[in-house]
């Protein structure tokens, strides 16, 4: 099943990858912001029904307005999972602008890159942040910088914590769980030395794979008035990790003890 799911699912990737770069190179440049957000959220949900991932939405996602959402971060369609929700613009490390063909259309697509070795690189990141929430978006945050298996959350780099302090946005934690045929699994995790496109081999061939996003509540300003961004990124940690951690000893301690994806 999962060979003949894979040869059916392959070429409406490949379609969907070919549609999206011609989208970007030709359409984007002469669209404004919204049309652009409308299309990314589009193609999110195109390429999560293509893959067969099934999203279950628990809580109220904030849809209105400027936002940061911190997630944690289990695969490299974490992306596309949160801009099936709502167009988001990511802040993700360097070295997934090296990726092929992916790295170049998540940049067009809104990404932010941050280089953590380069001090500078953070205040420019922040800058480019606090520009964004001007324009009223959602910034997606996956403040562990690496992925997990996906049964805790890792410790978070509290940096970029900063802008949304300065700026007193929203702050709304969401918990991504991943199920396979019903159970909590780290089966589609991007995890240790797998490549990208023996990730993508897994994900096309599997069966029943759902994730649900949970979406906690919401922090306003007021609930993080004079706090540090050390304890802003401690409280939010905790409460994803919480969050996460439901239904966790579900699978077995195999899949738990995976490596980390540096």
């Amino acid at each position: 099943m999962g060979a003949v799911l894979f040869v059916l699912r392959l070429p409406l990737v490949l379609i969907w990858l070919v549609s999206s770069l011609l989208c970007v190179a030709l359409v984007y440049p002469v669209v404004g912001l919204s049309i652009r957000s409308s299309l990314n959220h589009a193609w999110s949900r195109m390429l999560m029904a293509i893959c067969g991932v099934r999203l279950r939405i628990v809580g109220q996602p904030s849809m209105r307005g400027e936002a940061l959402w911190v997630a944690n971060h289990v695969s490299w369609i974490d992306i596309f999972i949160l801009s099936s929700v709502r167009c988001v613009a990511f802040i993700a490390k360097r070295d997934i602008r090296d990726w092929p063909v992916i790295g170049w259309l998540v940049e067009k697509a809104g990404t932010v890159f941050i280089d953590r070795t380069q001090r500078h690189s953070v205040r420019h990141v922040g800058e480019q942040m606090q520009g964004m929430f001007r324009q009223g978006q959602v910034v997606g945050l996956f403040a562990e910088g690496t992925t997990s298996t996906g049964f805790d959350v890792l410790p978070f780099h509290a940096s970029l914590f900063e802008p949304p302090l300065r700026t007193g946005v929203l702050i709304q934690p969401v918990a991504l769980r991943f199920f396979h045929r019903g159970q909590r699994s780290a089966r589609i995790a991007f995890v240790g030395e797998q490549s990208l496109v023996a990730n993508l081999a897994i994900l096309l061939a599997s069966t029943s794979t759902c994730v649900e996003v949970e979406f906690l509540p919401a922090l306003t300003a007021q609930h993080y008035e004079g706090w540090t961004r050390a304890q802003l990124a401690a409280f939010i940690r905790e409460q994803i990790r919480e969050a996460v951690a439901v239904g966790a000893d579900t699978e077995t301690n195999v899949n738990q003890a995976l490596p980390e994806k540096q």
